[in-house]
């Protein structure tokens, strides 16, 4: 039992991360005053009590009551203003996503995504045929694409790949093919068992914390019960240890295939669209690499950080 809490921040991060290959983040309890759903609220680096700038904002929280009960699993959609250098007067918004959610959650994306010029996507696949058509129930052959399948019908939700609509016209591939994907893991001498290793060990650093004990417990009822809003509170309160968890996915260098290189590719295409003079960008990522893409843009490309939208993935309490 010990064994399955230990690999439980690894099917988290599979949820925020890994979407895509099917064939910061940082700690961040929100004050019990937090936006609701599709609420507006200023960057965290002008927060009163917000983590310091250099640290960069959070792109996935839970939303509690004045009681510290979970409400919300949310994401955000945070807004980026290039005025210097090559491009100006152009936007760029980071739209973070878990890969599993409530269907009303991935139906109201489907309409913000057609207000941008350009919505760069992940998904590692071939360029020219990377659109998914049909359901995936037993159709993924990636053993993290399956992990999050099989998740979908524990927790009551959707599959992110079955109700985006990637057919869209704005919609621009924005990752790495499956050959460059292998490759970068070759490059590294790097794989999934030696990845999945890292991250036992950033699991059991967190699960033997006084609060990584209490999400053993809770996960356990949860899973007894066969609850799943219970499951998806206890799945949940595992994002609150993001911090920790993310280092498991980087070598000694502080790099890895599965985000930071990932992340450079979508910014490569990035560029193709500035310089094509496309002005409003969205880039549609699960909310695990917008940590390092917040800094990308603040460092390469003198972004400065506007507002930020929190919309609800997950809902964690009982409707009224």
């Amino acid at each position: 039992m010990t064994r399955l809490f230990q690999i439980l921040p690894l099917l988290t991060l599979s949820l925020v991360v890994a979407s895509g290959i099917c064939d910061g983040q940082e700690k961040l309890s929100p004050p019990a005053t937090a936006p609701a759903d599709d609420t507006k609220s200023k960057s965290p680096k002008g927060q009163e009590g917000a983590p310091k700038a250099e640290k960069g904002p959070a792109f996935v929280r839970i939303e509690r009551d004045a009681k510290g009960n979970p409400l919300a699993l949310q994401t955000s959609i945070s807004s980026y203003t290039i005025s210097e250098g090559d491009w100006k007067d152009v936007q760029i918004d980071l739209i973070g996503a878990v890969h599993i959610a409530h269907r009303e959650y991935f139906q109201d994306l489907n309409r913000r995504f057609r207000a941008y010029d350009a919505l760069l996507y992940e998904l590692v696949a071939d360029a020219d045929g990377n659109v998914p058509e049909g359901k995936s129930d037993g159709n993924v052959r990636h053993p993290v694409g399956a992990i999050q399948v099989g998740m979908k019908d524990s927790l009551g939700l959707e599959f992110q790949l079955d109700e985006i609509d990637y057919k869209a016209k704005n919609f621009v591939h924005a990752d790495m093919s499956p050959s460059e994907f292998a490759q970068d893991m070759n490059k590294r001498g790097d794989g999934f068992i030696s990845m999945f290793s890292r991250m036992m060990g950033a699991g059991i650093a967190a699960q033997s914390s006084q609060a990584g004990k209490g999400q053993d417990v809770k996960m356990l009822m949860a899973m007894v019960s066969g609850n799943k809003l219970q499951m998806r509170q206890a799945m949940a309160e595992q994002f609150e240890n993001m911090e920790v968890q993310m280092a498991g996915f980087a070598d000694k260098s502080g790099r890895s295939t599965l985000v930071t290189e990932r992340n450079a590719k979508a910014f490569e295409v990035m560029k193709e669209q500035l310089k094509a003079g496309k002005k409003k960008i969205g880039v549609f990522y699960g909310a695990g690499h917008l940590s390092d893409m917040d800094k990308r843009l603040v460092e390469d490309f003198q972004a400065k950080r506007g507002e930020t939208i929190w919309l609800t993935a997950w809902k964690l309490a009982e409707s009224k």
